[in-house]
């Protein structure tokens, strides 16, 4: 993989990642629920080659049981979860 490959893959990883928050956020705000620390983990990708992680954050306890009662009722209706 030659350095540009390299910067275009980053590049790609991070789109796809900032695309994966917003996603995100905004089908939590359909059920609702908001997690106000969720963001891109900014030490995964500050490194030489990034490979960006979700940083979930903190949230209530009644945050909590409400992002498990939404879980559980998609596992109960038989959604499944698709890993990319």
């Amino acid at each position: 993989m030659t350095e540009m490959d390299g910067e275009r893959h980053s590049t790609v990883c991070l789109e796809e990642a900032e695309a994966a928050v917003g996603r995100m956020r905004e089908v939590l705000a359909q059920a609702g629920i908001k997690l106000p620390s969720l963001r891109l983990d900014p030490i995964s990708y500050a490194r030489e080659k990034p490979c960006p992680m979700v940083d979930l954050g903190r949230c209530t306890v009644d945050v909590a049981n409400r992002v498990t009662a939404v879980l559980e009722a998609g596992t109960r209706t038989g959604a499944a979860c698709e890993e990319r």
